[in-house]
């Protein structure tokens, strides 16, 4: 079975993503064992020229919780359709990949460095969501994905 770790700064605090994130993880059972980890969000500093040495320091927070094929929500990534997602992990699994990390950054992004390590980064648009919602759609399109691997319907 897929394994995937969504790793997420901050927690969720609105009672109504809380309710569609647990919606979600419930409908992924079938398909994946999928696990949420959140790791303590930072104070965003005043001053801009703090902000570099923030993000350095989340990613430092999230590094050794990265595993497996690691995907980036980036606003700079690559941008494909559910059904461009699908083929993307069916071809990852076929080629050995069983464990994948999705990482959602804070409301400022990750560190410029810290995205080199990714193997994908995935963009949902050019559109700006909170990290938060981004949870929310992250789990969406994650049971999009294997509704349309498993030739189940879904809304187009």
């Amino acid at each position: 079975m897929v394994k995937i770790k969504i790793l997420a700064l901050g927690k969720i605090k609105e009672k109504y993503l809380r309710q569609g994130i647990d919606e979600y993880l419930k409908r992924l059972r079938p398909y994946a064992q999928v696990t949420v980890v959140e790791v303590e969000d930072l104070p965003i500093p005043e001053r801009e020229e703090d902000c570099r040495r923030m993000l350095q320091a989340e990613a430092e927070k999230l590094r050794p919780h990265l595993t497996g094929y690691k995907i980036l929500l980036d606003i700079d990534g690559r941008e494909v359709s559910s059904t461009e997602m699908a083929k993307e992990l069916h071809d990852l699994v076929v080629r050995g990949n069983s464990q994948f990390t999705f990482v959602i950054g804070s409301s400022l992004g990750v560190d410029e460095d810290f995205k080199k390590e990714f193997d994908f980064r995935w963009s949902f648009g050019p559109l700006t969501f909170p990290h938060q919602l981004m949870r929310l759609m992250l789990l969406e399109q994650l049971y999009r994905t294997f509704r349309i691997l498993s030739g189940e319907p879904y809304h187009k």
